[in-house]
């Protein structure tokens, strides 16, 4: 049984040629989909994929060994960087 949660409620309306169309109303009956769900899910992937490029970084051996060891060599403060952390302390306040 559905409940309100889970219904449908956001719409997106499309404008296309009618060659556009075609194509893909072939290409949802070739996977037995409405044309829709086609859209839908092909759309989705594609979302997925641009999301992940966008979101993930792969480093190759050399920048990620760089990377790795940027992280566990110990920081060393100069005088600008611990006044700016100094500054920082005076004039922002945490809630």
């Amino acid at each position: 049984m559905r409940t309100a949660a889970d219904t449908k409620q956001e719409r997106i309306n499309l404008r296309l040629k009618h060659g556009a169309k075609k194509a893909l109303e072939r290409a949802a009956s070739f996977e037995g989909k409405t044309v829709s769900n086609f859209i839908l899910t092909s759309a989705l992937a594609h979302a997925e994929k641009t999301i992940h490029k966008h979101e993930v970084m792969s480093l190759n051996n050399r920048d990620s060994e760089a990377f790795f060891n940027a992280l566990v060599k110990p920081v060393r403060f100069n005088k600008k960087l611990a006044a700016a952390f100094e500054e920082h302390d005076q004039r922002v306040t945490s809630k």
